[in-house]
């Protein structure tokens, strides 16, 4: 076996049996001066023959790749020696070993870069693991030349090189544009064998030399691998599921930052798309979109999300033209099952986003039945300019604020003017009066029949849109339509299973109709799809609480207590107060109030607590200031809440009473807040609830 002194054309005169088996796996004497390149899907051997490569020399090495996760997982343990430069399309702080890199798009300052790393870091052996990234980001020709250019550079410095190609996610017309250019070809692949497929090492070609021996297993050739298996069956073990799926946010990188709406955009549409197929579990877009600009690699999302795949992907928009990448990862093992780019006029969007959750599904070993396929493949509007205005309504939509609610009010108005029979943006629309009404920026005898009649809208145009059924189920609900609101919250879960705020939906039409198992289910769904949104987070913890599931509520608490804070305080705060710990409870109420001052639980809470901690007097200002800010929903039900506190049963009676009269009744506190129990054994209690039935439907 050639030592790292020893030339790389007089090594290429020699025979071997399989170059020691190729030279244990990678640790590369032999390769001194070349240019390899690994053909390999991704998978648990991968960064371990990576990091033997580069942990064999005792000299410095350069690894270059696309994330800190990568960098961490294939250097670890490495010490000074190894150096990354990390080419990634977020910001990279500095670190100790990690040189931050600009990103992928432009491919002489790739060059550059690279070319300013080696200058710092003198290796004399590189591992290149961007070039499946590259491919994708850019056609076979231009990836060509870069890499002609860099590979003269790396061999007249004699700096031995790995190159590191995933063939499953380029057509083999690329891939062969590629591979011409290395001085050998070694690819990982699996045979099929008694026991099962076995993974190995098989020496394609190597200019200028004969093997006797082309192929031989990988088993023990990488000691650490076991590691990496443990690691992946701890995973497995541990529930996730590949078909329980986050999007994460497509990079932006067209030229105009602004045009982060239309990435986001085409995030949350890819969401939709794949949530329309029954037999995936996919995370709403408010849990993946704190993972925007993160850094963190695959598997560390998986964990926290309890998600088997993660689509990651980028847009580029230019004009009338758009370039979407998109990538399935498996995050056990962080591989890569599936990636393709699309390069494609504006108007076919509609398509790239029908054939992502078609080759996802295909993945995933899911054969999809007609009407998910129809609602797939559903053009939404033949307009693309309809379209832009959709998706910046949407974007603002999401900011809550009454100014962004107007303005996106208007771009679906602008969407509805250029083509009438876009049904989504009559949907969202309605979404923009709804939300207006629920931060009381308008009445809502304003804003509710408004709703309504751009919802009816939008299900006229296409009576499977599921966004708008659920809005529907909600209007419903306001309107104290119980059942009409479950049947529509149903019928979103049957076009869209992955819906939270439906499985939301039929969580409060169960409680309405006496049912607390129900609602905790549909409560516990929502949450599942959506881990991180505050109001299921709340939801759930305060359902445990109420309905006697007091130790799921502690140990659910202190689960979520970072991800939705306010909401956590609230619960905890009430749960304290149920148990006479008035101390911790004013705790918990500061930090609510202090996150949320402006939430109307603050208002009565506030007066709450005094009324049962004997200061009346600050009770009595707590409901005069209520109402002298009246502003309609929790206020009639606020200040109930605070005579209840007070002992006086008779006007909390009246107050609920004339709440449910202008169908803005609270329900939940009365029937199922310990904090109220006392009230329950009222017959007064007993009416209320009956009256209430019959006004939501659910009695006649």
């Amino acid at each position: 076996m050639a030592s790292e002194g020893v030339s790389a054309s007089s090594m290429r005169t020699k025979v071997s049996t399989g170059y020691g088996r190729l030279d244990e796996a990678l640790r590369g004497g032999f390769l001194t001066g070349s240019a390899i390149v690994l053909n390999a899907p991704a998978s648990d051997e991968v960064p371990f023959l990576v990091a033997g490569f580069l942990r064999a020399s005792e000299e410095q090495g350069l690894l270059i790749c696309r994330t800190v996760s990568s960098a961490e997982t294939i250097t670890r343990n490495m010490g000074e020696n190894v150096r990354s430069l990390v080419c990634s399309d977020k910001p990279v702080s500095p670190a100790r070993n990690i040189i931050p890199g600009k990103g992928i798009e432009n491919l002489t300052d790739v060059n550059l870069q690279i070319g300013e790393a080696i200058t710092s870091a003198q290796p004399k052996r590189l591992v290149i693991d961007i070039l499946s990234d590259i491919l994708l980001r850019h056609k076979a020709l231009q990836t060509r030349k870069w890499l002609t250019e860099l590979l003269e550079r790396l061999r007249s410095k004699g700096i031995t090189t790995l190159a590191v190609l995933n063939p499953y996610m380029h057509s083999s017309e690329d891939v062969q544009a590629i591979v011409d250019l290395f001085d050998g070809n070694v690819e990982i692949f699996e045979k099929e064998a008694e026991g099962g497929t076995p993974k190995y090492l098989q020496i394609k070609w190597m200019h200028g030399i004969e093997t006797a021996e082309k192929e031989f297993p990988l088993e023990g050739l990488a000691p650490e691998r076991q590691a990496t298996k443990d690691k992946t069956q701890g995973a497995i073990e541990a529930g996730l599921d590949k078909r329980r799926i986050a999007v994460l946010p497509f990079a932006n990188l067209s030229s105009n930052p602004e045009d982060g709406y239309f990435a986001d955009g085409i995030t949350e549409e890819v969401i939709t798309s794949l949530s329309a197929v029954r037999q995936l579990a996919v995370i709403a877009r408010t849990s993946i979109m704190k993972y925007k600009g993160s850094q963190k690699g695959a598997s560390d999302v998986g964990k926290e999300l309890n998600a088997g795949s993660l689509i990651e992907g980028s847009v580029r928009k230019a004009g009338n033209r758009v370039r979407i990448t998109a990538q399935l990862i498996d995050t056990s093992t962080e591989s890569h099952l599936w990636a393709q780019n699309y390069d494609r006029n504006l108007d076919d969007v509609f398509a790239i986003q029908s054939e992502i959750a078609e080759k996802v599904a295909g993945e995933l070993k899911i054969r999809l039945v007609d009407s998910e396929k129809r609602v797939i493949e559903k053009k939404a509007t033949e307009n693309t300019e309809a379209y832009t205005y959709y998706l910046r309504g949407r974007e603002l939509t999401r900011e809550m604020t009454e100014t962004s609610l107007r303005q996106a009010k208007g771009l679906f108005e602008k969407a509805i003017q250029l083509d009438p029979s876009f049904a989504k943006a009559h949907s969202g629309l309605a979404d923009c009066f709804l939300h207006l009404a629920n931060e009381l920026y308008e009445p809502y005898e304003q804003s509710i029949p408004k709703a309504e009649l751009s919802v009816r809208k939008a299900l006229e145009l296409d009576p499977e849109l599921a966004e708008a059924h659920t809005s529907l189920a909600l209007i419903d609900f306001l309107e104290d339509n119980v059942i009409g609101s479950e049947a529509e919250a149903r019928r979103a879960i049957e076009l869209n299973p992955s819906i939270p705020e439906a499985y939301y939906m039929l969580s409060n039409t169960a409680l309405v109709k006496g049912d607390g198992d129900e609602g905790i289910k549909a409560a516990e769904t929502a949450y599942r799809l959506d881990p991180v949104g505050p109001r299921y987070v709340e939801r759930l913890g305060s359902f445990y609480f109420y309905l006697g599931k007091e130790s799921e509520a502690l140990e659910f608490w202190e689960k979520t207590i970072e991800l939705a804070p306010a909401g956590t305080y609230r619960n905890k705060m009430e749960y304290y107060m149920f148990k006479g710990n008035f101390e911790k409870a004013k705790e918990f109420f500061s930090m609510a109030e202090k996150l949320e001052p402006n939430n109307s639980w603050v208002a009565w809470m506030r007066g709450f607590i005094a009324a049962q901690t004997g200061d009346r007097n600050v009770a009595f200002d707590a409901i005069r200031k209520i109402e002298e800010n009246w502003s309609g929903a929790l206020d009639l039900n606020g200040i109930g809440f605070i005579h209840y506190a007070l002992g006086d049963s008779d006007s909390y009676f009246t107050y609920l009473n004339r709440a449910m009269d202008q169908h803005l009744l609270q329900y939940v506190y009365p029937m199922y807040c310990p904090l109220f129990a006392k009230a329950r054994a009222d017959p007064r209690y007993t009416e209320l609830v009956e009256k209430f039935r019959k006004q939501s439907w659910v009695t006649k």
